[in-house]
């Protein structure tokens, strides 16, 4: 009864980085708790909560203790939750489940719609579409995915544990309904060969052995993968509910396998179960005489080998084509020059080799040491697979269709479309260049790997770019590589991100193209004017760091000097003479010629090179007065100008004396206001006065005649 266990079986990277740190948590005394089961495995939860990481289900439950975040991971509203809480965060998400959550937050931010395939109460499920700024919609099967409505656009991605053929089922559909599509393929690695493993072992198997928690979603999904193709599969979560009869038959082959979630432990207890039962079975009791105890113990001094089976053994013989290797077997191995790494060896040296065949017909063992270069070479490279890491690898040759590429003594095929993020013309440019790789595809059992350099740029480039924007502020100064130009202006590379200096912010001076400036490929120190994140636009300006035109105009055109100009522009007042880039003068018509003109163009046109005579700079205002006809005939222009300036003194002088007088008027009429006031107060305040006096006159009286009343009565009496 043989049996043959899972390559890929037990703890995937994600889950066992989990349990791990758990465990290292559990043991530095901080009262601590995880937000869910941590893993869906009901052994490992109890043996976490014996340790003082018991699960809770909301976080409101988590009080003053620091929260450990599962490898499902959670919603940003939820570690939002806990902060504000005061609560010590530690997140044990997935890689794989923290990537899908940033492509579902980038590619939503602009309001794009979501389309989550898988199973909508899951907990990874339900914490990815939290990071979502849209709307979300979820698909578990085709029959959903014919349900959605037709859409212009939407972000298409998957549960990391779901099933591959699932989803490429759902896909055609979306493809259907979506007419642009950004569809992402974020299934982990890991559960794609874990779930294609278990379909080849259970197709070869009589009975199959799926170890894991039952509540544990890709648990059974490898139960339900191998169930199809092997009828005769059990799910169990330990080695006690194997059933005592389950392996009956000698010839049997047995295959066990394992979800994620599950501990080592526990598929090491499967498998010794099992591995008894199949040494009880193939060494039955039987009496045995005294030969037979002394041959078993001859037996017992020798090694057992197998196809596959690595071995250190001993250099006893070396032939022109031929290395005979002692690995304590009844029979030496022989090694092929073809396949022996190490060209130089000596008698005695120990080398690692394989086994090949036990017997290649004339009782040899064939062995190899290439082949372990190989499997440590493919084993290394699955790893990277696995962590979703990228591979060195050189370009090898040009096929039909692409470039085989070696990675590390593995052959690669990079389709053609996969190359570059541009159409390559010759793939043959590729040949003996270095690169970096992502693996795409692979097919165990062929030893076929499909790679892409396409996808290392693109993510490369994602990952430069953002790192850019978090750098880049408005005011920084930068250093930049002028790409590319067009009619509007230069575009240049400030460190994994493009700007734009706009064609007027070149040059002080007007310029009619970008390359009167800069030229591609130049080194440039630009400033950043504006930031656009969102849209992703930087606004940069080149001539702000080089010196303005107006710093030093007067000492560099002082009043009286004869300049040379270019006239660039005609009004009908005067003719603007550029002196230099960014610095303009005005000819007034009336300085454009030695005689009256009635157009300026009669005197001047546009690109005629002349001489001005400098009246006057006003860097304040940005104001050159320029003369041409002074620069002709210096003498008559400068009677004409002292003139003017007189006139223009008077002028002033009139202006500010009648401005005085206004004042003068406005102050005189105000204090004349005033005095009618207070006469017209005190004229007031006389006649209350004068009532006042009338009203004390008449009380007097009154008061007067009542005393004399009082005294002829007194009188009388």
């Amino acid at each position: 009864m043989p049996v043959e266990v899972a390559a890929h079986a037990g703890f995937c990277m994600g889950v066992s980085r989990a349990v791990e740190r758990a465990e290292a948590m559990a043991k530095d005394g901080i009262p601590s708790c995880t937000l869910g089961e941590l893993i869906h495995n009901p052994q490992v939860i109890r043996d976490l909560a014996e340790r003082g990481l018991e699960p809770i289900q909301e976080p409101e439950e988590a009080g003053n203790r620091r929260v450990l975040i599962r490898s499902h991971g959670v919603s940003p509203q939820v570690l939002d939750q806990l902060r504000e809480a005061g609560n010590e965060i530690l997140d044990l998400t997935c890689p794989f489940v923290d990537k899908l959550h940033r492509i579902v937050e980038e590619g939503s931010r602009d309001g794009t719609p979501v389309i989550l395939v898988g199973e909508r109460d899951h907990p990874e499920v339900r914490g990815t579409a939290g990071w979502a700024h849209g709307e979300v919609m979820f698909v578990a099967g085709p029959e959903e995915a014919e349900q959605l409505p037709e859409t212009e656009k939407a972000v298409v991605v998957c549960q990391t544990t779901f099933p591959h053929s699932r989803w490429e089922a759902i896909l055609e559909v979306l493809q259907r309904k979506i007419r642009r599509p950004d569809c992402r393929c974020t299934i982990c690695n890991a559960t794609e060969i874990r779930q294609k493993e278990a379909r080849e072992l259970a197709a070869r198997a009589d009975a199959m052995i799926v170890v894991g928690g039952r509540n544990s979603a890709n648990t059974q999904k490898l139960y339900a993968i191998c169930k199809n193709v092997c009828p005769r599969t059990i799910l169990v979560e330990s080695a006690a509910e194997i059933p005592p009869a389950f392996a009956n038959k000698d010839s049997e082959m047995i295959g066990i396998t394992a979800g994620a979630s599950t501990p080592t432990d526990s598929l090491k207890e499967v498998v010794t179960r099992m591995s008894e039962l199949e040494n009880k079975d193939l060494n039955p009791t039987a009496e045995v005489d005294t030969n037979n105890d002394f041959m078993a113990e001859v037996e017992s001094t020798l090694v057992r080998i197998r196809p596959g089976q690595t071995l250190t053994g001993k250099v006893v013989q070396i032939t022109e084509d031929e290395v005979c290797v002692s690995i304590g077997y009844k029979a030496d191995g022989l090694i092929k020059r073809s396949d022996l790494v190490d060209q130089d060896v000596k008698l005695d040296d120990e080398i690692e080799v394989e086994v090949v065949k036990v017997n290649d017909g004339e009782g040899n063992v064939l062995l190899s040491q290439r082949n372990i270069v190989n499997r440590k070479a493919w084993d290394a490279m699955m790893e990277k697979y696995e962590a979703g890491e990228y591979v060195d690898a050189v370009g090898k040759e040009a096929v039909k269709g692409g470039l085989i590429a070696d990675i590390a003594g593995v052959r690669a095929f990079v389709p053609a479309s996969q190359l570059s993020q541009r159409y390559v013309e010759k793939i043959a440019d590729f040949v003996g260049k270095e690169m970096k790789l992502k693996i795409l595809e692979v097919d165990t059992q062929k030893k076929r790997v499909v790679a892409s350099r396409k996808a290392v740029v693109a993510e490369e480039a994602a990952t430069k770019k953002k790192e850019a924007w978090e750098r880049l502020e408005e005011g920084m100064v930068i250093h930049g590589i002028v790409r590319r130009l067009t009619d509007f202006g230069a575009f240049v590379d400030v460190g994994g991100v493009d700007g734009l200096i706009h064609i007027t912010d070149l040059s002080w001076g007007r310029i009619k193209h970008p390359s009167e400036v800069v030229k591609p490929n130049q080194e440039v120190d630009v400033k950043i004017l504006s930031l656009d994140p969102e849209r992703e636009r930087i606004q940069l300006g080149y001539k702000q760091l080089q010196p303005h035109p107006w710093d030093n105009a007067v000492e560099k055109f002082p009043v009286g000097e004869v300049v040379d100009g270019k006239v660039v522009r005609i009004t009908e007042f005067g003719a603007f003479v550029e002196l230099e880039p960014g610095l303009d003068g005005l000819v007034h018509i009336s300085q454009c010629a030695t005689t009256r003109v009635a157009k300026v163009e009669d005197a001047v046109k546009v690109g005629d090179e002349v001489k001005v005579k400098v009246l006057g700079v006003d860097p304040e205002k940005k104001r050159i007065s320029l003369s041409i006809r002074q620069a002709i005939e210096p003498e008559p222009a400068a009677e004409e100008a002292a003139e003017t300036a007189a006139a223009d003194v008077e002028y002033e002088v009139v202006a500010t004396e009648d401005s005085v007088s206004e004042k003068f008027a406005e102050a005189a009429e105000a204090a004349e206001e005033v005095k009618e006031a207070v006469e017209e107060k005190a004229e007031e305040a006389a006649e209350e006065v004068k009532k006042t006096a009338k009203r004390a006159k008449k009380a007097v009286k009154e008061a007067a005649e009542e005393v004399a009343e009082a005294a002829e009565e007194a009188a009388k009496e």
